[in-house]
């Protein structure tokens, strides 16, 4: 009886061999040899899935951004925590808190470089952008729904400020992670986001 192949699986295998390669070696290395290689396959069997590196990066990309939005989205609100303590994890998961987010966001960082000079993956990156950035919205929001917020927030310009913020403290730990430590990223967001409460 022939070998039935989870084609999907594969993919995400693929994509996961894509990542590691990036964060060991760097975008500009991520060949489709070097890829096949660490997934465990011929070339041939990855270009049956992927015809071209722009296609298996645009994957790639995509599947970072589904893990992003499955796990927000899988959060459920505790009593054992306050309503501004569940929003300031759910921010967490966009920042390099733990080791797999840590990967996420090396991988994001490199592909970000890369739309720079690939066109087709621009598409893309502004949708990841505007799903991020909704997101965060969503959270200076919350806070004007839940009447913490301070009177006469301006949503816009609060929403781009924390995406700013997120943005910033997640290079900057990655970059420098010895300056910029995973605690005072942790106490940085915390406190702007108590800055933003009566």
């Amino acid at each position: 009886m022939p070998k039935i192949i989870d084609h999907h699986k594969r993919k995400v295998r693929i994509a996961e061999a894509t990542w590691k390669v990036i964060v060991d070696e760097g975008i500009e290395q991520a060949s489709v040899r070097k890829i096949a290689k660490a997934a465990g396959l011929s070339t041939g069997s990855l270009r049956h899935y992927f015809s071209s590196q722009s296609e298996l990066l645009r994957f790639s990309m995509e599947m970072v951004s589904e893990r992003v939005i499955e796990r927000a989205k899988a959060r459920e609100y505790s009593e054992d925590i306050s309503p501004l303590e569940f929003l300031t994890e759910g921010v967490y998961e966009v920042l390099p808190v733990n080791e797999e987010r840590k990967i996420e966001m090396e991988v994001w960082l490199a592909f970000s470089a890369k739309v720079l000079v690939d066109s087709t993956l621009r598409e893309l990156s502004n949708k990841v952008y505007s799903d991020m950035h909704q997101g965060l919205k969503n959270v200076v929001l919350a806070l004007q729904s839940l009447q913490y917020a301070k009177d006469g927030l301006d949503l816009e310009l609060e929403a781009n400020r924390l995406h700013a913020i997120v943005d910033g403290m997640a290079m900057h730990h990655l970059l420098n992670p010895e300056h910029f430590t995973h605690d005072e990223m942790i106490q940085t967001l915390k406190y702007h986001l108590q800055s933003l409460c009566k």
